[in-house]
């Protein structure tokens, strides 16, 4: 029990850590990274959406008129995908429906 106390008095949130050590929200460093980590969830998303799909790169590319080396830049977070090519990615290749938010 003394154990599980002093845990929880030292376990922080993912925000409060990036508040330490990437700054507030606004700040250039904390931006840069949530930018980063945004681009990287698209990309794991959509790896994962693939493979729930049973489609390699090559079929998903064929499926939506691009190539395999394109998906897996896109995949591999060496290319940002626009909104409107990742919709054509959704609906198309993988036959599903794209949804965006936005929090304030």
């Amino acid at each position: 029990m003394r154990r599980n106390r002093k845990l929880k008095r030292n376990t922080i949130t993912l925000d409060q850590f990036k508040d330490k050590h990437y700054g507030k929200r606004g700040v250039t460093k904390r931006e840069a990274l949530e930018a980063g980590f945004e681009n990287l969830k698209i990309d794991t998303l959509l790896h994962e959406a693939r493979l729930e799909r049973g489609l390699t790169q090559d079929e998903l590319a064929r499926k939506v008129g691009t190539t395999k080396s394109y998906i897996s830049k896109i995949e591999n977070d060496i290319k940002e995908v626009r909104t409107s090519t990742l919709q054509k990615i959704v609906k198309l290749g993988l036959d599903g429906h794209l949804e965006l938010s936005i929090k304030l």
